[in-house]
């Protein structure tokens, strides 16, 4: 299996289940600076032009919640769970991703990503996506001051995808810091190497 990634977000996430479930991967960065995401080759893999993609001998997957799905099935791990909690696991994806994580994205891009391309970050929108975050945090808060991960008793791929852009947190301004249960809930992924360091060296 080949794995297509760069140092952003969502490439992060399915770096980090690779390395956690210790799936046989190769790494292969793609250059987003020089545009490589834009080739002929590259397209082929992913008509959206984006990583990260996953190559295998099923053909190429990309997105990567669906990837890290692909990647827990092939090492036959309930990381990707195929009982009742799968489920509550689209769930908490398909949440993640229109509130949590798409108002963390939003202030990462405009506080460290903006900037590295000479744009002004963006006032009104970082003060919304703050507004808009503090409100859907308070979802996950309550949920997780029940509960140690986000579906039944172990780690899936929910608490990697929910935990996707906190850490930028402190640099991209994401006030996550008011929210007692998410902050220990993310202490723990923190304590997983493959997490804290999910791209290779």
């Amino acid at each position: 299996m080949k794995l297509y990634y760069c140092e952003t977000l969502n490439p992060r996430k399915a770096c980090a289940a690779a390395r956690f479930l210790k799936a046989d991967v190769e790494f292969v960065r793609v250059d987003l600076a020089s545009g490589e995401q834009r080739t002929a080759k590259f397209l082929a893999l992913n008509p959206n032009g984006k990583v990260p993609v996953l190559q295998d001998d099923a053909g190429t997957l990309w997105e990567a919640n669906a990837i890290m799905c692909r990647l827990s099935d092939s090492v036959a791990s309930d990381f990707w769970p195929h009982d009742h909690r799968q489920i509550d696991v689209l769930r908490w994806l398909s949440w993640d991703a229109s509130h949590f994580t798409r108002h963390g994205a939003t202030l990462w891009f405009e506080t460290l990503i903006k900037p590295l391309f000479g744009g002004e970050p963006d006032v009104a929108v970082i003060e919304d996506a703050k507004t808009s975050f503090r409100v859907h945090a308070r979802v996950l808060d309550d949920h997780l001051a029940n509960n140690s991960v986000a579906v039944g008793k172990t780690l899936t791929v929910a608490d990697f995808a929910l935990a996707a852009a906190l850490p930028f947190a402190t640099a991209a301004g994401i006030p996550v810091a008011e929210f007692r249960h998410i902050q220990t809930w993310y202490g723990r992924l923190e304590e997983l190497d493959a997490w804290r360091n999910p791209f290779p060296a």
